[in-house]
């Protein structure tokens, strides 16, 4: 039997709303130009509110908090060099696809180089986070259940250190 995810009224991850909360506007089509990994009307925001468990990450939510309907999220994450998202897990699912440079992505205890078009699924409680350690930014596309559990952060700290070889 599946797990029901857990509903909560704030949470830090990623401007994760409960359907109520999330305000309905006119759901109409529309385009967002692209330019420099930028999207026309898409503000780009900090990664969570709360600082500490991540270092210069930056995300732009491109469907799912402006009235549209869908049972997903896309959202882009940028990563400065030398940054890294929260080593974290959740009851969610999500599937993230690399698009600008090269990067890190930790799946449990293992780490994994990943770059330009490389998929990667998280299965639901899978702790993950993804890190920068080259020199240019890496960025992706995550796509994420619209109703989702916050996320739990894992204690100890990621060296960002480039994997040998």
């Amino acid at each position: 039997m599946k797990k029901e995810l857990k509903k909560q009224q704030a949470a830090p991850s990623c401007d994760w709303q409960t359907p109520a909360a999330r305000k309905r506007t006119a759901n109409s089509s529309r385009i967002c130009r692209f330019d420099d990994f930028r999207w026309s009307g898409v503000k780009k925001e900090r990664y969570k509110p709360e600082p500490g468990s991540w270092h210069s990450i930056a995300r732009q939510v491109l469907v799912g908090n402006r009235g549209e309907s869908p049972l997903f999220h896309l959202r882009y994450f940028e990563i400065a060099p030398q940054g890294f998202s929260s080593y974290e897990r959740h009851e969610h699912e999500h599937v993230v696809i690399c698009v600008r440079g090269r990067g890190e992505v930790k799946i449990g205890k293992r780490r994994h180089a990943v770059e330009g078009l490389d998929m990667i699924y998280i299965a639901p409680n899978t702790p993950h986070q993804f890190l920068n350690t080259e020199a240019e930014p890496f960025g992706f596309f995550c796509i994420v259940n619209a109703e989702r559990d916050r996320p739990t952060l894992i204690a100890g700290r990621t060296q960002n250190k480039k994997l040998p070889g």
